[in-house]
This record gives structure tokens, sequence and C-alpha cells, in this order.
């Protein structure tokens, strides 16, 4: 029998799909059974090529697993574990992993070069007409594989039979699953750079503005406006670590391993990994088909995620409204009321504060789904498809809009300094001021305290007490007090690295400038 010295007969993969326009395969899906839900469809948005199910009343056909079967499944039952309706999306993941497949078959010498060729030229086929909309999906089907396996046995014959030789639909779509999962990372982390931009551009065009810095949400000390974006600008960063990390975890080949214990055929794992550009295949075969790992760790990741987004979004909201009025959104970004004519409303951010639930949901739904299953695949795994897709769907909204809210907002200056001076922000820097004189922090503390309490019943700033009222509290102020108060003062005493000290910021955004590649 021929035999080819390599994968050459893949066509190389295809760049990823679009994730906006991608689903989950998986071979067992559950469908709500309810009529308003039957139609409920978590892809990110409608595939624009891909043909409608075909949902028709037609004399059913035989399942390609039904061999030992005598009677057919009941309609309710088709409709309930029927998911080609959505997993349909998944097509082009499907047909890269069917033909290194074939290939590797053929170059071990369990199918003929011809069989392969057919195979590749039949699911070339297949993937035209599913994007020029010519592909008949059916539910009786079941799903993207068995939808696609058919149609190619409709095509070619006899050699699509042999198509899943040592192959299951265990492994196939734990394959088809991970690699969707790695186009999905790809994607969310291009939306992260985005945020990650408009974070430091918006910096970038509010040079030197101090703001109250918050804790308890109390006036706490003064910051640079930059200091504060620069903060979700690293805290975006991590996130995207989390998810790199992720990725390189997930990245391994589940094909080969079949139902649970592999095969006795004499496959090569390693050259159909490669192909499909996994790190290499998953060793043991009974965990490659059973945990869902990397799917809880790449959600665990998003919900992280979307916790940072809803926190900025908080802020952006608190500091929109007329008690604070610090910044003011563009109406490109804003959303009025039925009822209220002067309402200006900043509802993009109130909803990634609100969607962060969601994708929180989506990670406590797929760690509750997997606590008490016995190893290895399990029916309830069909379930693990689509909190992914709606989490994946949700993520990318959430910094999409994030970072076209960054750049459709004003700070508004006047307003913010003249909230300044309330609160006594440079309070902590005259106790540094009197450390440097030699004072333990602990009784400076308590000086500065009660120059606070003079300024409170003076209802004045310790920028306003004269020097004798000062030295009323203790001596040892003398004139060098004033370089230490105020708050422009105050922000250029702060040295520490990592500070909001004017040298620290610069020093902060050159280096996210430059990673970023911000002119």
């Amino acid at each position: 029998m021929e035999s080819v010295s390599s994968i050459s007969a893949v066509s190389a993969p295809p760049p990823p799909p679009s994730l906006s326009s991608s689903s989950f395969y998986s071979h067992s899906r559950a469908q709500p059974p309810f009529t308003f839900l039957r139609n409920f469809n978590p892809r990110m948005e409608p595939l624009r090529s891909s043909s409608h199910v075909d949902a028709t009343a037609k004399p059913k056909e035989a399942k390609l697993w039904g061999g030992r079967f005598e009677e057919s499944v009941t309609d309710a039952v088709e409709r309930f574990t029927e998911s080609v309706s959505y997993d349909k999306q998944l097509y082009k993941h499907d047909i890269m992993g069917s033909k290194a497949h074939a290939s590797m078959l053929a170059h071990q010498g369990l199918i003929t070069v011809s069989d392969r060729d057919s195979i590749i030229e039949g699911l070339n086929e297949i993937e035209r007409r599913i994007e020029n909309g010519e592909f008949n999906w059916r539910t009786d089907r079941e799903d993207v594989h068995m939808n696609i396996e058919a149609a190619l046995t409709d095509m070619i014959g006899e050699p699509a039979k042999k198509l899943h030789t040592a192959r299951s639909r265990n492994d196939q779509v734990l394959t088809d699953f991970r690699l969707w999962c790695r186009d999905a990372i790809d994607k969310i982390l291009k939306s992260m750079k985005h945020l990650q931009i408009s974070l430091v551009t918006l910096a970038l065009k509010n040079d030197g503005l101090i703001v109250p810095g918050y804790t308890h949400l109390q006036r706490a000390q003064p910051v640079l406006l930059q200091h504060l974006l620069l903060a979700y600008v690293e805290e975006i960063e991590r996130d995207a670590g989390r998810l790199v990390d992720c990725r390189a975890r997930m990245n391994f080949c589940p094909l080969g391993a079949c139902a649970l214990a592999g095969t006795g055929l004499p496959i090569d794992r390693f050259m159909t990994s490669e192909a499909l550009g996994f790190t290499a295949p998953l060793r043991n075969s009974i965990d490659a088909v059973s945990d869902r790992d990397f799917v809880m760790e790449f959600l665990s990741a998003n919900a992280i995620t979307a916790v940072h987004l809803s926190r900025l979004g908080e802020e952006w909201v608190l500091w929109a409204s007329e008690e604070f009025g610090f910044i003011t959104p563009s109406d490109s970004v804003s959303t009025g009321s039925s009822i209220m004519p002067q309402k200006k409303n900043p509802d993009p951010m109130e909803l990634v504060r609100g969607k962060s639930a969601r994708v929180i949901g989506d990670l406590v739904t797929l760690l509750t789904l997997c606590k008490g299953l016995p190893h290895a695949y399990n029916r309830d795994l069909q379930e693990d498809k689509e909190p992914v897709f709606d989490s994946v769907k949700t993520i990318l909204g959430m910094l999409e809009v994030s970072a076209e809210f960054a750049l459709n907002i004003t700070y508004n200056r006047e307003r913010i300094q003249k909230a300044l001076p309330a609160g006594h922000l440079d309070a902590t820097t005259v106790a540094d001021y009197l450390v440097k004189k030699g004072v333990p922090f602990r009784t400076s503390h308590d000086i500065v305290g009660r120059a606070v309490a003079l300024c409170t019943s003076k209802n004045c700033q310790l920028l306003d007490l004269t020097l004798d009222e000062l030295r009323s509290i203790d001596t040892i102020f003398d004139q060098d007090v004033y370089e230490f108060l105020g708050v422009e003062n105050s922000i250029q005493k702060f040295s520490s690295y990592g500070s909001t000290g004017s040298a620290c910021v610069a020093s902060q955004l050159h280096y996210w400038t430059k990673k970023l590649e911000i002119n």
C-alpha cells in the first residue's frame, strides 16, 4: 500500500474562523424541549454563510451508531438531543480535524492514499457548500460531525465510511472544543490589547490631571488620573497572562484517544497533533476525553476579567453622576430616558457591570456540572458548551464597549479641581514631612490628626492654617511645611517605585506606550 512521508495532503489549517460566528461542537448536546426555548442560539452572531437547519418531517435516517438498535428514537428525544442547530458553526474545526485524521490514516496504511484524497476533496466541497449557504443541515443527523460525515458518505460513498477509523465522537468533540477555545482566547487577547490602548490613550490626553483617590469610597490621597487609569491597564495585563497560560495548558490534542481507552490500530497521534497546531497529544486517553479543567480555567480567567471590567464600569458610572460630575460621556456612548427628557445615562458601563454576573454564572455552571462526574465520558458533558459560548460572547462585548467608552469620555478638569480641596488629601504627606524631621510615624499621625481637627473647626484646609496655628499643635512645624501642603505639592512628594508621583507615572506611561506600540 502506498504511503506518504508527510501530512502534506492536509491543506494548511485555514485562518481561525471569526469567533463572532463560531460555536462549539458536542457529540450529544441537549436542546431544551420547551417551545419558547427551542430556537435558542448562543452563538456570538449568526453565521452568514450557513444554511437553515432542515427540521421538516421526513423518513428517519438510520443513525451511524444505530446498528444494534431495532427502534428509532422518538421525536421528543431527537429534539432534546440534537445540537446541529448551533454547533454547525464549528464546521471549520471539524473539517480541519477530519483532514488531519484522514492523512494520518493514509500515512499509517490504514486507508489508501486514494481514499484519503477522496475524503479531503469531499470535505473541501462540503466546506465550500456550507460557506455558500448550499449545505442542508439535518436535525436527524444530530450534530455538526454526523451531518458532515453523513454528507460525505452521500457524496463519495465507501471511502467516507473509513474516516471514523480509530476515532470516536468523544475524542473528536474534545479536539474541536480545544481548537475553538484556542481561537477564542486569541480573539479575546486582541480585544484586551485594544482596551489597554484605549485606556493609555485616555491617560495621555489627561496629562497632569490630579483627582481624588478613594479608599472605602472616602477621599484618601491625591493621585494623578493617569496613575488610576494605568491601574486598570495592569489588571488587564494579568487577565491576558491568565489566558495565555490557559491556552498553553489546553493546547494538547485528544484525537486518537477514541472513546476512552485508545485503539489497537497503529495510528500516529503525534502526526495529527502537529498538523492541527497542538503542542503534543494528551498522554492519558481517559483524561483526554473526560476532563474539562481547561474549560473551567478558561471561564475562570474570563470571570476575573469580567470583575475587573465591572469595577471600571462602576467607577465611570459614579463619576458620570451629578454628585461627582468628574466625567462627561459623549452622546455616542450614552442613552436617554423614555420618560425623563433631561436624562443622559452611561448605560453601556452599567451593562458591563451587570453582564459580569453572566460570566461569573457561566463559570459556576461548569464547576457544578463537573463536580460529581465519574471518569470517563458522561452525557452530562454535552452541557459544557453553551456556558462557553455565552462567556466568550459576553466578555468580548464587555471589552469592546469598555474600549469604546474610554475613547468617548471627557474629564471635567474645572469640576475636579474645584472638588480637590475637600477631604484634606494632603494629610498623609504632612505626616511624611514630620517623619523626615525625625518624628515617629505614630506620633506624626496624631499631630496631623489634631491639625485636621483644627481645620474642621475652622472650615478650612491644612494649607490655610498659619504657621503659628500649626506650631500651636506642635513646635516642630516650620516654614518648609508649606512645600508639602496642597494636592499639587503632595503629588510631587510621592517618589517610591510605582507611586503616583509625576516622575513615576511618566515612567509607567513610557513602559506602556512602548509595550503597546502607541505613538
